[in-house]
């Protein structure tokens, strides 16, 4: 019910998860599964997947046979060095061309630098990627970057690791008026109801890694997200009541009460 598609590829859960800052792999497999998501990225620069084979490998507590790996350019400051390591990931995982591009544009606030991102996407769409792309949530970019061959577009709510929730919840409601391509909220979510809101709003999908991972109980709240997701879809294909400021609207009607008076005709 409801389900996700991505260049063509429907996913069951509308939320995608990190692999980042949990404190075992052991524990990032459980949080995973109590998720409930489809999709699990992965910062290719600094998880081992198969590259360093002295090491543990990721992909035996997230195995591809389970999940979709996203593979991801995390620590990336120019698009040649983005589309290097996504050409790397294509290797290691036989293929795979769904990716998430981030090409970061400052080390202490994580903002992307849309310029180097514009130019990877053209890059990546060349070369047969489908590309998921970070940005800022400026409108302008998102539509270029559709433009340029990204399959998804991918504004953030707030900073990267900062919880601070979505800080402009107009601009994303212009990205995803104008998008013909999904539209999935990256970076900022800190608690269930950030999550819930940017689905309300009309995302297509929430992806977060820090929410959960630094949670006093990852697992626990890995099961809260995947519920406030569902919940916010919901929501936006109900349709909200209107709002009405200054004025109340019973929710019985007062007509017909016993012991009032019959209106006159």
């Amino acid at each position: 019910m409801h389900h996700l598609t991505i260049a063509g590829k429907t996913y069951r859960s509308r939320l995608l998860v990190g692999t980042g800052k949990y404190r075992d792999f052991e524990q990032t497999r459980l949080a995973i599964e109590a998720s409930g998501a489809d999709i699990v990225t992965v910062a290719i620069r600094r998880t081992n997947i198969g590259q360093n084979a002295d090491e543990p490998n990721l992909l035996d507590a997230v195995p591809p046979s389970r999940y979709t790996i996203l593979p991801n350019t995390a620590g990336c400051y120019s698009a040649e060095e983005a589309v290097r390591t996504l050409r790397l990931a294509r290797e290691l995982l036989d293929g795979h061309v769904l990716v998430k591009l981030e090409v970061l544009g400052d080390p202490k606030t994580l903002f992307p630098n849309v310029m180097e991102t514009l130019r990877a996407t053209e890059t990546l769409a060349r070369e047969g990627f489908e590309t998921m792309v970070y940005t800022s949530d400026d409108p302008i970019v998102a539509r270029q970057l559709e433009e340029a061959g990204a399959v998804a577009v991918m504004p953030l709510a707030s900073l990267i690791g900062s919880g601070m929730g979505i800080l402009n919840p107009w601009n994303l409601k212009i990205i995803i008026d104008q998008a013909k391509v999904p539209v999935l909220v990256d970076a900022g979510v800190g608690t269930a109801s950030d999550a819930a809101v940017a689905m309300e709003l009309g995302c297509d999908g929430v992806l977060m890694n820090t929410a959960i991972a630094a949670a006093r109980d990852p697992v626990l709240m890995a099961t809260a997200m995947g519920k406030a997701v569902q919940a916010g879809r919901e929501a936006f294909l109900a349709g909200r009541m209107p709002k009405k400021v200054y004025q109340a609207t019973p929710s019985s009607p007062e007509s017909g009460v016993i012991g009032s008076a019959p209106k006159a005709a």
